[in-house]
């Protein structure tokens, strides 16, 4: 699927829920799905600033020339949100994940129900996921 048939996906997913304590709850499930974040890989490099809750997000290159990204946080509700984020962006290249608009932030009312310090939250994790999609392209161009 691609990055907007997928975001397409969740905006329907989100449609059947008008109650904002329903969609929390969905997310809250979501975050659940979140494969098993290694104690290891929660260090200070691989923390996110700018968040109210601790969130780590690694990122590895796979042999397709995909991203792969694992995520954890400390606050279910964020957990919930970087998994929405992986939902849309894991396993894509670099270009496809550079030229993502995120449109489903705003179009599932995401954006417009979190806290000031959640918003920031979810703007770091955005930027720290093109930052390593930046950082793995220019390795590719480099050679």
């Amino acid at each position: 699927m691609t990055v907007n048939e997928v975001q397409d996906e969740i905006v329907e997913e989100f449609s059947e829920l008008t109650d904002w304590m329903d969609r929390y709850a969905y997310i809250i499930d979501l975050g659940n799905t979140l494969p098993e974040f290694p104690e290891t890989e929660k260090t200070p490099a691989n923390l996110i600033e700018g968040c109210q809750s601790r969130v780590w997000i690694t990122a590895k290159k796979a042999d397709d020339g995909h991203i792969d990204f694992h995520a954890d946080s400390d606050a279910m509700i964020v957990k919930g949100i970087v998994s929405l984020l992986l939902k849309v962006l894991d396993h894509r290249t670099p270009d496809e994940i550079l030229d993502a608009d995120l449109y489903f932030i705003d179009k599932i009312g995401l954006s417009s129900h979190l806290s000031p310090t959640r918003s920031n939250g979810l703007v770091a994790m955005v930027k720290q996921i093109r930052n390593y999609a930046r950082a793995f392209k220019a390795l590719e161009a480099a050679g």
